[in-house]
């Protein structure tokens, strides 16, 4: 039977929580705290804590992906490692770039630790990312490395151009889109691939598991880009109307702005304020929003990218199994409400 997602996401915890603690034990001790603070293994003093970590869905992807090849799970736990160690370095540098105090219901990194602290094991994280793939003999470790570079260029490309929006007048849906597709698109392209590309997968199917995490990946930040307006924060664990307090130019918002208008203009005005904005402004800024068709469209266009993952897998021959777990990934993510 096939296994539902819960299930196929805590299989690949129980595989790469232990690996990831082993490789993070290698670094320097002040680093480890830091890292295993952000993790949610410990408390800012130290403190083992139980569960945190959060949903793990990038190193699902990479076993997922070996799978897709024909290979045990177990082949692509290297990169399974790899990625979430990319994800983490991401997350602490991001955190600190968008001044974020919150995450997964408690304080960041950065906050607890220092911006020095934040930054330092993230760099770390990085390095030991390449090094894990580069541990395994072979030239498909060796392709993976490289892949995985390449991703991590594409992600801070992307996070590059966030930055740099909201500083401009004149960002475009396709400018937002592409945006998005470097920031978060990347990494999950490098989780569905890797796998099979460790597990000597032929180009024409790690091209295709690459095109599927890319596909998820635009979906996976539209609805993040939903959720930082409409989510609920005892959900998310991120502030009430998070992307709007931080005057963030998400999908939804450059959809609202490019539909014209009366409400575009307000949310224009508003975008070029600064200072605290109170709940109830923020509420309003919502609503505006909705009304131009920003919350509609960014929905139809998760939709419409969960559509074409599911073409691009359809279109490879796999086992059964890992195909609908694949699937049932990509369904998850675009229904999630955190």
């Amino acid at each position: 039977m096939t296994m539902t997602v819960p299930d196929a996401i805590e299989r690949g915890r129980t595989l790469t929580v232990p690996a990831l603690r082993a490789v993070v034990d290698r670094l320097h001790p002040r680093l480890r705290h830091v890292v295993a603070y952000h993790r949610g293994w410990v408390d800012a003093a130290g403190e083992p804590l139980t569960g945190g970590g959060g949903k793990l869905v990038r190193p699902a992807l990479a076993l997922l992906s070996a799978e897709a090849a024909g290979a045990p799970a177990e082949v692509g736990l290297p990169a399974a490692v790899a990625v979430e160690l990319v994800h983490d370095f991401s997350l602490l540098h991001d955190d600190l770039m968008d001044g974020d105090t919150e995450r997964r219901h408690r304080a960041t990194a950065w906050t607890v630790f220092g911006a020095d602290g934040a930054i330092l094991a993230g760099d770390a994280l990085l390095g030991l990312a390449v090094q894990i793939l580069l541990e395994v003999p072979g030239e498909p470790a060796r392709r993976a490395a490289l892949s995985l570079s390449a991703g991590v260029q594409e992600l801070v490309r992307g996070q590059a151009e966030d930055l740099m929006f909201e500083r401009r007048s004149d960002v475009t849906v396709a400018d937002t889109l592409h945006m998005e597709d470097g920031k978060t698109g990347a990494l999950l392209a490098c989780s569905a691939s890797l796998g099979a590309m460790l597990a000597g997968a032929d180009d024409e199917l790690v091209n295709a598991l690459a095109e599927y995490g890319s596909r998820l990946g635009t979906a996976f930040q539209l609805i993040d880009d939903l959720l930082g307006i409409w989510g609920d924060p005892s959900v998310t664990g991120k502030p009430v109307l998070s992307d709007l307090r931080s005057r963030k130019k998400s999908v939804p918002v450059v959809v609202a702005l490019e539909a014209g208008g009366a409400a575009a203009d307000e949310l224009r005005a508003f975008l070029t304020t600064t200072g605290e904005a109170s709940e109830a402004e923020l509420a309003h800024i919502a609503e505006l929003i909705e009304r131009a068709g920003g919350r509609d469209w960014t929905t139809a266009e998760a939709d419409r990218q969960l559509k074409a993952c599911e073409n691009v897998l359809r279109s490879q021959s796999m086992p059964e199994r890992a195909e609908a777990e694949l699937l049932a990934l990509a369904r998850f993510v675009t229904e999630r409400d955190r």
